[in-house]
């Protein structure tokens, strides 16, 4: 099953029939629990239907610590997030443990790089499938099903204004407003879900890379498109945000997609083509920038490379 997302708003709604959340800067995760005990299936998928149970063994174990949850039946849409520094979910932060599935390395991250599974929604509990149900119950039987759980239910608000514009000052990335009688749609991106969020974050197709200045194998910068009903548009070079550790993970993601020619269906420029690596159009990366300088996107900047999303995804 692929999660509901939701759609870009113009305006943050008001009236009793909208209830407003925190947009968490994390990765987007189903976890499916079959609740038969220590032995029970747990599995957790991404957006795209990946199994990413291997790198989350800390989000399993805060299902196993509590022994009436573990043996319930359970699907629940959720994020994973990490915090900075200073406190605050950071997507870049999980880019240290998304892309490892070796046991050894995964154990060493859970203790450095902690998780916190934040649950929202509950779509199926002991057998019973609730997509149907009204988001107002599907949210009250999910805080009484994880009471107590390590896993935490996110408060929601019914001042969206408010919280819009508290997230904002606390630097989070934004809100999510929901209508209550809504009901759970599947893979669909649905007007009852609207999203606002404060900083200029896409995601965007990588077409190519080009090596440090000097190098032949430094990856330092990418080239990015966007999808389009016109094909894959070119929208500018992304270095900023690209560190060593940053470059080693892409360098490595780009391995076996080299090809001789642009993939992108317009004229890239000269002074960005120039020493290029073409790709094939198959990663998908999100950027953060200070808007559109059309076409071409104003001080872009890496935030992370999105292993749970395919260009036919956007």
């Amino acid at each position: 099953m692929r999660p509901m997302l939701a759609v870009s708003g113009d305006h943050v709604p008001t009236g009793d029939e909208w209830a407003h959340e925190v947009k968490w800067d994390g990765m987007r995760v189903l976890a499916d629990s079959a609740g038969h005990g220590e032995r029970g299936r747990f599995r957790l998928t991404s957006r795209n239907e990946n199994d990413v149970t291997a790198a989350w063994p800390d989000v399993a174990d805060g299902l196993r610590e509590q022994r009436g949850l573990r043996r319930r039946d359970l699907l629940v849409d959720g994020e994973v997030i990490a915090l900075n520094a200073d406190g605050v979910p950071d997507f870049r932060v999980l880019q240290e443990r998304m892309h490892v599935r070796r046991a050894s390395t995964v154990q060493r991250l859970v203790a450095s790089v902690p998780v916190t599974f934040m649950a929202f929604d509950l779509l199926r509990l002991d057998g019973r499938d609730l997509t149907r149900e009204p988001l107002e119950q599907r949210r009250a039987l999910l805080t009484e099903a994880l009471d107590g759980s390590p896993w935490q239910v996110p408060p929601s608000y019914d001042d969206g204004p408010m919280l819009h514009a508290a997230t904002l000052q606390q630097g989070l990335e934004g809100i999510v407003s929901k209508r209550l009688g809504s009901a759970y749609r599947p893979g669909e991106r649905s007007p009852a879900w609207l999203k606002f969020a404060h900083r200029h974050r896409v995601s965007f197709v990588v077409g190519g890379w080009r090596p440090q200045e000097g190098t032949s194998d430094r990856l330092a910068s990418l080239l990015v498109g966007e999808v389009t009903p016109d094909g894959l548009l070119y929208r500018g070079r992304v270095g900023s945000g690209i560190a060593a550790k940053q470059s080693a993970v892409l360098t490595q993601a780009v391995a076996g997609l080299v090809r001789d020619d642009s993939p992108f269906d317009d004229e890239v420029p000269r002074v960005d083509a120039r020493g290029t690596h073409w790709l094939e159009p198959r990663l998908v990366v999100d950027v953060d920038s200070h808007g559109r300088g059309y076409p071409r996107l104003r001080q872009p900047s890496f935030r992370g490379l999105r292993t749970d999303l395919t260009p036919e995804d956007l």
